[in-house]
């Protein structure tokens, strides 16, 4: 009936599962994070209660709720296993999706039960509380999917595993997740250069509880190695190899230490070996493109003329990598922005155009990937295409994207410099020293900014643009 019907989804709303924690389908690459919960749960067989309950929450976005039971059965299976003393306290998750698969799947009857399941466990397990039961394992769980879902969702991942270890400050597993969730948030802000380093204590401590955690040392290896500590890095990642020498996750960031300290030979034998473990891993590949890639510019480098042959089989190489990263991923950005650089390095123009193309037409695209499409697109055109009105342009878009402190600036020296040369050439127009004023302005260089607005009013006298922007910079001196 309407009524039961209504009611239930009032109470489905109350559980704590993936389908209340907004993980928005368009956000990520399904099959992707499909693939890469299916490897996951092969090497990582302590979280597959989660990887399992995480997985029958993709089947359900991919419209597959008979594959998301089998994983919610499975889920089931492991806990009976692993717990058998706590069944009903660990199967909350599993249960609250069971509840809402069933009710897409207009199974009402069976998702009311599930639904009564987690109402009964939770009057048990805290005499207050109806439903709201804040357990430190579900907080973590919903970190772990969190982090998942990209880069939108790391601060609420790291605020799940703050919540987490309020209760359990010495659990290993979400002093984990908080280190991963800082070290990304980090990656994200571009902050990994400066000296002082959030993510650093938390890497630390992860290690420290559990010395096992391979991946964990990988990273705090890549956090020393931006702080200039590359050899107390590499004893880490020495340590870690040792300890796990074939597991997929902690050799491709072995192989970024290796790549990023120079020894690129070394970076491939290591990824050759993770991707004969996970083949399809998109991360890999782009990773085994960026090696070639490296090493294409280290013999143009040191070479005055590099052997063609050599040239064109890096080049080759390169090209094959990259692309099988965006065959197995669609919406990995990087991937065709280096695909489409690498086209470039082959004079192969069109594919370099329609890859460019491709990228910008991803719709997870963030600020930061934007900006840095328009950086590459810019060149492109002033580059190869020989057009420095329609790199200004591109640049110019970029410059709209430095969202926050952090932003990259690349569209920004980039501009600057074309300007300057124009200026210098002869050709520059009022437009451009308008242009070079923004930007001065922007830098914080206002007597700069002041003599470039001046001059693109000479030129383009009674201009309200670049009149009211000197009027503004006049007043703020």
């Amino acid at each position: 009936s309407a009524i039961s019907k209504d009611s239930l989804k009032s109470s489905l709303l109350q559980l704590e599962c993936h389908f209340t924690w907004t993980l928005l389908k368009q956000d990520v690459d399904l099959d992707d994070l499909e693939e890469t919960i299916g490897d996951q749960i092969e090497f990582f067989i302590e979280f597959n209660i989660a990887n399992y309950n995480l997985q029958s929450y993709v089947c359900h976005l991919k419209n597959s709720n008979e594959e998301a039971l089998r994983n919610l059965q499975k889920a089931e299976e492991i806990v009976k296993k692993k717990h058998p003393d706590e069944i009903a306290r660990r199967s909350l998750v599993t249960w609250g999706n069971y509840a809402w698969i069933y009710y897409h799947m207009e199974r009402y009857e069976e998702a009311q039960t599930y639904v009564s399941k987690v109402e009964n466990t939770c009057k048990k397990l805290s005499s207050n509380a109806q439903w709201k039961i804040q357990l430190p394992e579900i907080y973590a769980e919903q970190g772990w999917a969190l982090l998942k879902f990209g880069g939108k969702y790391y601060e609420r991942a790291k605020n799940c595993f703050e919540n987490s270890l309020k209760n359990e400050p010495n659990n290993p597993e979400f002093n984990a997740g908080y280190a991963i969730a800082m070290y990304r948030l980090e990656q994200l802000s571009h902050r990994q250069c400066e000296d002082v380093s959030p993510s650093l204590e938390p890497l630390k401590r992860a290690v420290e509880l559990n010395p096992n955690d391979t991946v964990i040392m990988a990273l705090l290896a890549l956090k020393l190695q931006d702080l200039k500590r590359a050899d107390e890095g590499e004893r880490y990642i020495e340590v870690a190899m040792q300890k796990t020498s074939d597991l997929p996750y902690f050799l491709r960031y072995a192989a970024k230490f290796y790549r990023r300290k120079e020894e690129v030979d070394k970076a491939l034998e290591i990824l050759k070996k993770a991707l004969a473990v996970t083949p399809k891993s998109a991360f890999l590949h782009h990773q085994v493109g960026l090696c070639y890639r490296a090493k294409l510019f280290q013999l143009k480098k040191t070479t005055r003329y590099p052997p063609q042959e050599q040239v064109e089989e890096l080049i080759r190489l390169s090209i094959f990598h990259f692309k099988t990263a965006t065959v197995q991923k669609p919406k990995f950005f990087s991937a065709y922005a280096d695909l489409a650089n690498m086209y470039l390095q082959g004079k192969r123009y069109e594919e370099a155009e329609e890859t460019f193309q491709k990228a910008f037409q991803i719709n997870i695209l963030s600020y930061d990937d934007k900006e840095e499409f328009y950086y590459h697109y810019g060149n492109f055109q002033r580059f190869h295409m020989k057009s420095e009105s329609e790199a200004i342009r591109y640049y110019i878009e970029g410059l709209k994207m430095e969202k926050g402190p952090y932003g990259r600036n690349n569209c920004r020296n980039a501009l600057k410099k074309l300007l300057e040369q124009r200026i210098q050439r002869g050709s520059g127009d009022a437009t451009d020293f308008g242009t070079l004023g923004l930007i001065h302005n922007l830098n914080g260089e206002k007597h700069e900014a002041i003599e470039c607005y001046e001059k693109a009013i000479a030129l383009y006298p009674n201009n309200e643009e670049y009149l009211s922007a000197l009027c503004e910079l006049r007043l703020s001196i």
